[in-house]
């Protein structure tokens, strides 16, 4: 038990490392990624990835996530990575309670499935959490893939979610590993914190151990933990106990940058290697900030484009901000009909909602006098299928001419980031966001990543960071809930494309 508890009021330690349910933060998108994943599993098929640095949250957000299914959800949770391919299947059905078929030596796919199918005519779904999935043998990956083929003739008997470091994703890229990618269906990113939500947390945690003063660290004090953590929450956990043990051993009610330089100086952290892809966007980019580029709105990104318009949205790494409603797209779709944009054909302004404030004009800035994007970039951007869907070639095309003519200090609100390339979805979430915000404020850029395509959505151009921020705040109450509202460069949005 922490020495201080009694000093500070607290019922119980606030910043225990080991993951504990009641003190999950619902801040920086973890909420949100939630109920995604909460949706993804009793609503849709295929497999959901979670990806995230070393102490960033995955594991607290798994033990959530199996507290607060249903029921009529049957859990496996796999925390051995080294399982081989035999020996993941005789895991999930140990854990399933299945027996090998008389005279077996072992349970074979076939008895899994049997279970299975009994299972699901029960109304049961059977969900395979597998944590430390970076750690795993190629084979044991590739038997996950296989393990998906298990199926009725209308619907896939086992969910699989993989939980991992961002070491996961790059052997996802491998071109033996395709066929598996191919398969995941949802992916979201647990980034590290920022320094406002840094301070949050804090005071979150400190209230869920049962504290009710006032702030206990000070100003200073959070932005020494937040440089000091990297945003990283295990990090946070053992910095914002240390300094407060050094606040007590000095008398002190109150933590401050001293107290938390202490702490940092006390501990020993491992340098963060970057991933591949943050290498590749500082090649390409010197000295810009991307760090977050790659994260997923994952809230709003999975309300924006599953099917089922009555359950709220929960979307991988950074705040975003824009036009996608935190319900799941609608299973009636009609079908658009507008000319591109660059044509001047656009359609009068779709009506707002009653709570959406008029929209601020959009800062036009000076025409360039040559496009500023390069002709590979603009051959990639024109690269990407549309699949015949009019609104999203219509946005794809006004988010070209943006591109090629706001200068790099101007902004865009971003809205979410998906690896989910599929078009049809995208249209579908274009379709529903065209009644709640001016249509033509949206931009779709789909941006290629080795040889899949990832899409970022925006939401109109500000000559200011404030007025971004500003517009961010205007936008529907339901898009304030399912997304994190991000300001991006178009310095940032170009060198992506």
């Amino acid at each position: 038990m922490a020495l201080y508890l009694d000093h500070f009021g607290l019922a119980q330690a606030p910043f225990r490392i080991t993951p504990h349910p009641d003190f999950f933060f619902e801040g920086a998108e973890r909420g949100a990624t939630l109920e995604a994943l909460l949706y993804a599993i009793l609503h849709d098929e295929g497999i959901v990835k979670v990806t995230g640095e070393v102490g960033s949250g995955k594991t607290m957000l798994c033990r959530v996530l199996l507290e607060r299914l249903p029921p009529q959800v049957q859990t496996v949770f796999l925390a051995n990575p080294s399982y081989s391919r035999a020996e993941i299947v005789e895991a999930i059905a140990e854990e399933l309670d299945v027996r090998p078929a008389a005279g077996a030596a072992a349970v074979s796919i076939r008895d899994l499935q049997s279970h299975l199918i009994a299972q699901y005519a029960e109304g049961r779904r059977v969900v395979v959490l597998i944590d430390e999935a970076h750690a795993m043998p190629r084979d044991a990956l590739e038997q996950v893939r296989l393990l998906t083929n298990l199926e009725t003739g209308r619907a896939k008997l086992l969910q699989i979610v993989l939980f991992g470091q961002p070491e996961l994703d790059e052997a996802l890229d491998a071109a033996a590993m395709r066929q598996l990618k191919d398969r995941i269906t949802h992916s979201f990113r647990m980034r590290p914190l920022s320094p406002p939500e840094v301070g949050r947390y804090l005071a979150h945690r400190m209230r869920a151990a049962g504290y009710r003063g006032p702030d206990v660290f000070s100003p200073a004090a959070v932005a020494e933990i937040a440089r000091g953590s990297g945003g990283l929450v295990r990090r946070i956990n053992v910095l914002a106990d240390k300094a407060l043990l050094a606040a007590f051993a000095a008398g002190e009610h109150a933590v401050g940058a001293a107290h938390v330089r202490a702490a940092i100086a006390d501990s020993d952290f491992a340098p963060i290697a970057p991933t591949r892809r943050a290498r590749a966007l500082r090649a390409g980019l010197a000295g810009a900030a991307l760090v977050a580029v790659g994260a997923v709105a994952g809230a709003g990104l999975y309300a924006l484009l599953n099917d089922d318009p009555t359950v709220s949205a929960p979307a991988s790494p950074a705040p975003s901000a824009a036009p996608a409603p935190p319900s799941a797209p609608s299973a009636t779709e009609s079908t658009v009909t507008r000319a591109p944009m660059q044509a001047q054909a656009v359609a009068p302004e779709p009506p707002r909602l009653a709570d959406q404030p008029a929209q601020a004009p959009i800062s036009e800035a000076p025409t360039a006098a040559e496009p500023l994007l390069r002709p590979e970039q603009l051959r990639r951007l024109l690269a990407y299928p549309t699949g015949g869907n009019r609104l999203l070639k219509e946005r794809i095309a006004a988010a070209r001419e943006r591109l090629e003519r706001e200068p790099d200090s101007h902004w865009s609100v971003e809205l979410f980031v998906t690896d989910n390339s599929d078009a049809a979805r995208t249209e579908r979430f274009l379709l529903r966001a065209r009644d709640m915000v001016p249509i033509e404020d949206v931009y779709v850029i789909p941006v290629l990543a080795g040889r899949r395509y990832r899409i970022r959505v925006t939401f109109g151009a500000y000559a200011a960071r404030e007025e971004a921020l500003e517009a961010a705040r205007r936008l529907p109450p339901k898009y304030q809930r399912a997304f994190q509202l991000e300001p991006r460069s178009f310095m940032e949005l170009r060198a992506e494309v």
